[in-house]
């Protein structure tokens, strides 16, 4: 009887692939296409591994897109935003300063600038909706967040076409300095917390994760103005490379949930001691956003950290050398994977994970930050 149980319920559960609608399948083509295209058109231009990067990237997108409904239209926004951005320009850089939806909205500082404005706007909404019991706050938060996101990353890519127009040789994927990479950390951050939201029908910790992604906004808007960071500029030797393309984003997955584990362990802790008890998703809950949130980011952690070991071979002769910023990273790698390996081995949970999970944040605070303000070495192109 348990046997005819178990066949007839995996009988009636369709296959991955059998899920699928016709419109994934599209989505999926749109890339396939596109990547094809941009073969096409621009391979003339590319290297044996850049070319692979394009086409393995329609692939993932398209992975992505299955797993996450929501990509399948915000992919197609950005695009059209940053087209149109593109089209405003004209081949003119100059023209972002003479175009009002260039100057107002779509050039890449405009759009980063509305990025952190509507994040910061998205905090308070979360967190006047958690403290009210009120689900229209948190929906409004959550739409301002999601608006932050696609101005976010049309910022991003209307940056990575500006930096061509500066010149062919300063251009470059926008991911190469302290301004970019904390751009990218708190998309990436929203992007998986937003995830996250809709799996678990809950918007109730968006005013916790709002804060770490908040935080990350008001550095990025004292750098920009203290340092003038907003500018574009060419590459270092270091940096010329296609290992950059993968490498820092793998990173940044990595510090988007440990971050976002971090500030879940941080509800956890609160809601285990009976503040704001009522209002918190369940503890069951809250411990399996944070064990997947760390999963995640310890897979594509370590991928980041190999491939950073691979392109340091390439530009400085070894694979490791201790350099400060390496020896950080493997102390950040290691925290979560003891952090994984109780989990699988003793069952961790409860308020040790949570506590564990938030000091993971001051020690990956300190390896994103903290080496680069405190430390010196051959990752010194980073320096505050």
């Amino acid at each position: 009887m348990e046997i005819s149980q178990t066949q007839t319920s995996y009988t009636q559960t369709p296959g991955f692939f059998k899920r699928l609608t016709a419109f994934d399948w599209l989505f999926a083509a749109a890339l396939m296409a596109g990547a094809v295209f941009g073969l096409v058109r621009y391979g003339a231009y590319m290297d044996v591994y850049e070319k692979a990067i394009l086409l393995l990237a329609a692939p993932t997108f398209a992975l992505l897109g299955w797993q996450f409904k929501a990509v399948r239209w915000l992919m197609p926004l950005v695009f059209l935003l940053s087209l149109a951005a593109i089209g405003l320009y004209a081949g003119d850089l100059q023209n972002a300063n003479q175009k009002f939806f260039l100057k107002y909205l779509l050039s890449s500082q405009s759009a980063i600038l509305w990025m952190s404005t509507l994040f910061a706007f998205s905090t308070v909404f979360y967190w006047v909706g958690l403290l009210s019991r009120s689900n229209f706050g948190t929906s409004v938060g959550s739409r301002l967040c999601w608006a932050a996101v696609v101005l976010g990353w049309t910022g991003m890519m209307v940056r990575w076409f500006e930096s061509y127009l500066i010149g062919a040789d300063v251009g470059h994927i926008p991911v190469s300095n302290l301004y970019e990479v904390f751009i990218l950390f708190a998309l990436i951050t929203a992007m998986f917390y937003l995830h996250y939201e809709q799996h678990y029908a809950t918007r109730q910790l968006g005013a916790f994760v709002m804060l770490i992604i908040a935080a990350a906004v008001a550095f990025l808007l004292w750098y920009t103005v203290s340092r003038d960071a907003a500018g574009i500029e060419p590459l270092v030797p270091a940096l010329q490379s296609w290992w950059m393309k993968i490498h820092v984003p793998a990173n940044f997955i990595g510090y988007g949930t440990f971050a976002l584990a971090a500030m879940v362990g941080s509800a956890y802790l609160l809601k285990s001691h009976g503040i704001l008890a009522d209002r918190l998703p369940a503890l069951e809950v809250l411990d399996d956003v944070m064990y997947k949130s760390i999963s995640v980011g310890f897979a594509f952690f370590t991928v980041a950290t190999i491939l950073g070991a691979l392109w340091a071979a390439e530009a400085w002769g070894g694979y490791w050398s201790w350099d400060p910023k390496e020896t950080w990273a493997l102390i950040v790698w290691l925290n979560y994977a003891a952090w994984l390996h109780m989990r699988l081995m003793t069952g961790l949970r409860g308020r040790v994970a949570a506590w564990w999970a938030l000091v993971g944040l001051l020690v990956t605070t300190f390896a994103f930050i903290g080496v680069n303000m405190f430390l010196s070495g051959l990752h010194s192109y980073g320096e505050l």
